[in-house]
């Protein structure tokens, strides 16, 4: 493996037709792109109520940059009902082990792809990840993500959060340098040129390089590369979910978990005594539990009533989430929910084609805006997510002087399987969605 990348040339230079150069993420402050990207959430949630006289106080914005940007809004608001369309494929194939994907991660690496296709390959991807083309252009999607990706990463954000993307190109080939320069630019990412010749060596230097550009937090991506192997995708996300409130009581026991009728596991469980916004909805059949977590995220765990994950799993939208949280109030209670640390890694290529893409990895592939060579396709595309809260050594007693009278309790338990969801709350962009099934599996 080299870091050595042969270029060629490619007449249309992106980073010069963006709409508007002079929001660039690598000069811009980090409490201006905070509220740029807040501009988006706003518009988000309730499409066209945005009130110009909203106040900043982390930095002046120009009228024009307000009005440009609120335009990412049209970029970024399918993915959340996208991010139920890419769960369905894994959580449907198997009723034995967790689900757990990155919407947001999945959609920026594909929209990064897209720098490098074209014809009918291109307009699979922008159109099975729901961008409207008639109302964004192709550069302001990817300046989107440009300011997006910046803004994860910046260390005021707090948000303990790993992601990228990784190309691995067969080195004989001649890439066009606008595309490695763009991706690097605009998504952070980077091509590394290997040799497939040792399918084996090659998957050995692929999962060696992630390992250590997520610093040890994604293990072991890829399993298998197929023979005449040209292009491969690696794209990996980590969270460390750390509460933003501390509870006056918790304390961790071995506890029962149901996997099934048929099946129980001993499992670590923190039971925890405190306020916490909680509620039951009969809508959804569940008792919703919502927590704000450092780095201005919110996860949603929803644990529905025996029998009825299928019907939770096929019914919640966008709206569900909304009016939790028009709804939801903090109550006492005592909470009991398994120590979490969960991952999984999938081939995009089966969750990917429920959505139409498909091209791109067929020999039908237009990739001639990565190099040259005509008859290039996505060999390989691996997504594979790492999810940690809380897992922290707890007390194995009260650690408290409350007298459990003193409070009015509600008891909810997680003794069984439940879906969740993690989303950056100033955009509303949903960073996981899962199902746990089984805590133990890791």
């Amino acid at each position: 493996m080299t870091s050595g990348i042969r270029y060629g040339t490619r007449s249309w230079a992106l980073t010069q037709s963006l709409a508007f150069p002079s929001l660039s993420c690598r000069t811009m402050s980090s409490s201006i792109s905070r509220a740029l990207l807040l501009l988006a959430g706003l518009c988000s949630l309730v499409p066209g109520s945005w009130d110009a006289d909203v106040e900043y106080t982390n930095g002046d914005l120009h009228d024009h940059e307000h009005h440009e940007f609120v335009v990412c809004h049209h970029v970024f608001y399918n993915i959340f009902d996208l991010a139920f369309s890419l769960y369905q494929k894994p959580a449907m194939s198997s009723t034995s082990t967790n689900t757990l994907l990155s919407p947001i991660s999945i959609v920026a690496a594909f929209a990064m792809l897209s720098l490098g296709a074209k014809g009918d390959t291109l307009t699979q991807i922008l159109e099975g990840l729901h961008f409207n083309m008639g109302i964004v252009s192709e550069a302001h999607i990817h300046e989107c993500f440009q300011l997006l990706l910046h803004t994860f990463q910046h260390p005021d954000h707090h948000l303990q959060l790993s992601m990228g993307s990784s190309l691995f190109v067969n080195d004989d080939l001649i890439l066009l340098h606008q595309f490695v320069q763009d991706i690097e630019e605009l998504y952070y990412s980077e091509v590394i040129s290997i040799s497939f010749g040792n399918l084996k060596l090659a998957r050995k230097q692929i999962n060696s390089y992630v390992e250590k550009k997520s610093h040890g937090e994604i293990v072991d991506p890829v399993k298998v590369l197929k023979k005449d192997t040209d292009l491969v995708l690696v794209n990996y996300i980590s969270f460390h979910g750390k509460w933003t409130v501390q509870f006056p009581a918790e304390y961790a026991a071995e506890e029962d978990f149901y996997i099934d009728k048929e099946t129980t596991v001993r499992v670590p469980m923190i039971n925890r005594l405190g306020v916490f916004l909680l509620s039951r909805n009969e809508e959804l059949s569940s008792w919703v539990l919502v927590q704000h977590a450092v780095g201005d995220t919110m996860a949603f765990f929803i644990l529905p009533d025996p029998g009825k994950m299928q019907e939770l799993e096929e019914g919640l939208t966008q709206e569900h989430f909304n009016k939790i949280l028009r709804t939801i109030g903090e109550r006492s209670a005592r909470i009991h929910f398994p120590r979490l640390t969960i991952s999984a890694t999938y081939d995009l290529r089966s969750i990917l084609s429920t959505l139409g893409i498909t091209k791109i990895f067929s020999d039908e592939a237009d990739l001639s805006g990565v190099t040259e060579v005509a008859s290039i396709k996505l060999s390989a595309a691996v997504h594979k997510a790492v999810l940690t809260i809380n897992n922290k050594q707890t007390e194995t007693e009260w650690t408290t002087d409350l007298e459990d009278s003193a409070w009015s309790q509600t008891l909810t338990s997680s003794h069984r399987p439940f879906l969740l969801f993690i989303r950056e709350e100033n955009t509303n962009i949903p960073l996981f969605v899962g199902k746990v099934l089984n805590p133990e599996q890791h």
